[in-house]
């Protein structure tokens, strides 16, 4: 029998079964399962903030966290999820309305006042600090920067390298929000300079070349960006910046699966190496995804499929 065409699964879990799960109860309004779930979880952080991030996406086109509420008004969990899930609605409010276009900014107050609610019921969490920093990119001026100082300066004390974390921050100071590329990319190498080895704040640098990318993008207005864009993925410095994230952080990561939690960050670092042409670091990246991936960053650069098969091939890695 002839063996099936290799063929990468999008899990938009990432392959948190236990999240895939409680997923289904919150089509039908039912949120026992998601606070049993977020109870088991406890304060493994990175976990926590995956759980946290596909809930609140999920949560946010149903009643299920008010529901949730309604019942146990006082749950740190639900205060906690209600703040992601405000979060949630205000960017969906921003997709919606198209990329520039103001929305209603008392949507955005009132996923901030969620938060900073949350951070007081759950003292120890940096979950809502992440979602303060987040929806803080929705106001049209940004924040004040003591503010955000002091929201980030919060969210270390609980989490010092969060990734996600940093990632808000990142997403904060890009050229598209409220930055510029110099900003984003200092701040991504200065969380890279001060990570113990193993830690994944290396790949913040990966993080910011796929923004610079799709600024470059959307500022082109559909002019033909190619000529300019070519060495984007593969000159000396996204080389260079490809295999310092490997020997930072993954040549020095604990041997293991790779959690849910970090697959988007090893799909970045993988689809960095790939169109860099590092071929000893994309193959054993490759090998170790197996068939799980993200459609982001591969979506950026064409179809994810397409792309993820030929660099295997063309990396000799087997099905």
């Amino acid at each position: 029998m002839a063996r099936d065409r290799f063929a990468p699964d999008f899990d938009p879990d990432c392959g948190d079964a236990p999240l895939s799960s409680v997923k289904h109860d919150i089509v039908i309004g039912r949120w026992q399962g998601l606070r049993e779930l977020l109870r088991s979880t406890g304060p493994d952080w990175l976990a926590r903030g995956h759980r946290m991030r596909m809930l609140a996406q999920a949560c946010a086109s149903s009643s299920t966290v008010e529901t949730w509420l309604a019942a146990e008004p006082h749950s740190a969990d639900a205060l906690v999820l209600r703040a992601a899930t405000e979060t949630a609605r205000a960017f969906n409010l921003a997709v919606s309305a198209g990329r520039g276009a103001p929305i209603d900014q008392t949507r955005v107050d009132g996923a901030v006042l969620a938060c900073l609610a949350a951070t007081e019921a759950y003292l120890d969490d940096p979950t809502p600090w992440t979602s303060l920093i987040s929806v803080a990119r929705l106001y049209p001026a940004g924040v004040r920067r003591q503010e955000l100082a002091r929201w980030w300066d919060e969210l270390h004390q609980r989490d010092p390298y969060s990734m996600e974390g940093h990632l808000q921050v990142l997403h904060y100071y890009s050229a598209r929000w409220h930055g510029s590329h110099g900003l984003m990319y200092d701040f991504a190498r200065d969380a890279a300079g001060v990570a113990p080895p193993g830690c994944p704040l290396p790949v913040l640098v990966q993080y910011a070349r796929v923004e610079e990318f799709r600024h470059a993008v959307d500022t082109a207005h559909g002019r033909a960006t190619s000529v300019a864009l070519a060495q984007h993925w593969n000159n000396d410095g996204a080389v260079g910046d490809v295999r310092r994230t490997w020997d930072r952080w993954f040549a020095g990561r604990q041997e293991g699966p790779v959690a849910p939690g970090e697959l988007r960050d090893v799909n970045h670092l993988a689809h960095a190496a790939c169109a860099a042409r590092v071929t000893d670091v994309a193959a054993p990246l490759l090998a170790r995804l197996g068939r799980r991936a993200t459609r982001t960053p591969w979506s950026c650069t064409g179809d994810p499929v397409q792309q993820i098969v030929k660099y295997r091939r063309d990396h000799g890695v087997r099905d």
